[in-house]
């Protein structure tokens, strides 16, 4: 018999928990300061009072006055949660005493308060903020562990789901709580050379329960808590007709053997300037025209910037972008998460039913990432998800400055379905651009390098390129050497 859930309203931290908390049970959130313990404690009572849950809030480190301020600065309001505010005596300065209790004598009596004021509100939730209190006031590890765990059990003869937060600033560990409990939630936030905090949580674990596992970015923003669950690609699956998709340029469809297929990932390689994001706007608007939803992330250019391109190429791309045909949206590298970033682009597909989706460009995307060592799982695990879904991607990756690793500075064009590459070239004295498909596996492609035209009537492709000279400087020579051995190779 499967045990009874309790949602945290939170709902995709509820996804994370399978369906929720196990109900009457006791779980620990741990994290340091500042990680949002008591955000989490507040939603989750705010969640009992919208069912009709009594609940209960028992602050031991915070004043009431502290704890309602809290929430107001999230836009929540506390009605319908008892706030019990217990100071033990030890930490009320200015206060006389005539005795001075021992600490033992102290947590003694701080736990009994504890169970009289759970036995006088009778809560269906109950949150004890913090765990780190009491155990100051222990003498020892072994009378700490007695009062914890007379305490548990006076918890769960209440039938109550509970939460018990703790701050992590007392050492050494012997005081651990998470033996004693049912199910512990880690709250962690990393602080970046530039740019916001990333915050991230995990389930260590959840007795009786099942959970995903892994660490979870999670952000908190005015009136909500929002959690990311880490994408698993293989639990997303949908039936789509597979087909090629146009770029709505017939000689680059010939090119590519008939065109980019439904299901599978693109990315558009080459040096800055080149014309791989005119090339991603391209299929963008040719999907727009066709009446898909297309999603265009960009990392690298504003909207100003991109109308202005777009005119110059004559591409009306305006008109798309304001009916939100083609969703497109700034991305601030220093400010999103990377699984808040593919949080996005799932709600694009799975809400918007987008069948195209853009990234532009996965440079500065990478340099946001602590992980680098992460960055091709992830990846990997998103255009897996992607072509379950039957979604076309088409990922813009520019040449790293200083590498000397050919076409894939990155490795992303190991996990892809295409690649095309787009360089530079001199003829005659005159610098020009070039494209060839080094990759495709579904189905045939020519091997052939083309003209690559950008101009005032806008992306074309010319004549089959016969010779060439690679144009080769400190920063690209590389990809161009290597496009040059293509060429060498093309029939």
């Amino acid at each position: 018999m499967d045990q009874k859930r309790i949602l945290t309203g939170i709902p995709e931290f509820d996804v994370v928990l399978r369906g929720g908390l196990l109900a009457d049970r006791i779980h620990l959130i741990e994290g340091l300061p500042g990680t949002g313990k008591t955000t989490f404690g507040l939603r989750f009572l705010l969640s009992g009072v919208q069912s009709g849950d009594a609940c209960l809030y028992i602050t031991l480190s915070e004043t009431r006055k502290e704890l309602l301020a809290c929430a107001d600065s999230h836009g929540w309001s506390t009605d319908g949660i008892e706030i019990c505010e217990l100071i033990p005596a030890e930490a009320r300065l200015g206060q006389e005493q005539s005795v001075l209790f021992p600490s033992e004598v102290e947590l003694n009596a701080t736990i009994e308060t504890i169970s009289r004021k759970i036995l006088e509100h009778k809560p269906h939730r109950v949150v004890i903020d913090s765990m780190t209190e009491l155990r100051l006031l222990a003498t020892e590890p072994a009378g700490y562990r007695r009062q914890i765990i007379a305490l548990r059990q006076f918890l769960l003869q209440q039938h109550c789901t509970a939460l018990l937060l703790d701050d992590l600033t007392s050492e050494p560990r012997e005081h651990d709580l998470q033996g004693s409990v049912h199910g512990v939630i880690s709250l962690e936030q990393r602080e970046r050379a530039f740019g916001s905090a990333r915050r991230r949580l995990r389930v260590v674990k959840m007795r009786g329960g099942d959970f995903q596992s892994g660490w979870h970015d999670f952000a908190i923003v005015r009136s909500e808590v929002l959690v990311f669950p880490s994408l698993i690609a293989d639990e997303h699956h949908r039936d789509y007709e597979r087909g090629s998709v146009s770029s709505g340029i017939d000689e680059l469809d010939a090119l590519l053997g008939g065109g980019l297929m439904r299901g599978t990932t693109t990315v558009l390689q080459g040096p800055t300037g080149v014309g791989k994001s005119s090339l991603a706007l391209q299929y963008a608007i040719a999907g727009a025209k066709r009446g898909e939803h297309v999603a265009y992330f960009s990392f690298d250019e504003t909207l100003e910037t991109l109308y202005d391109r777009a005119r110059g190429l004559n591409l009306d791309v305006h008109a798309p972008i304001e009916s939100q045909v083609i969703q497109w949206e700034r991305i601030n590298p220093s400010r999103i998460s990377p699984g808040e970033f593919i949080w996005k682009v799932r709600q694009e597909v799975e809400h918007r039913h987008a069948r195209i989706v853009v990234i532009d460009s996965l440079n500065s995307y990478l340099e946001t990432i602590e992980e680098h060592d992460a960055l091709l799982p992830q990846l990997h695990e998103l255009f897996t998800y992607l072509n379950h879904q039957g979604v076309l991607c088409i990922l813009v990756l520019g040449h790293v400055s200083g590498s000397d690793k050919g076409t894939d500075p990155l490795g992303v064009t190991l996990i892809s379905d295409a690649v095309i590459l787009l360089h530079f070239f001199v003829r005659d004295g005159i610098v020009k651009k070039g494209i060839t498909v080094v990759k495709k596996r579904p189905g045939q492609h020519e091997c052939a390098i083309r003209e690559y035209l950008l101009s005032a009537t806008g992306i074309g492709l010319g004549e089959r390129v016969q010779q060439q000279t690679p144009f080769v400087d400190a920063d690209t020579g590389a990809v161009h050497r290597a496009a040059a051995a293509v060429a060498a190779r093309a029939p």
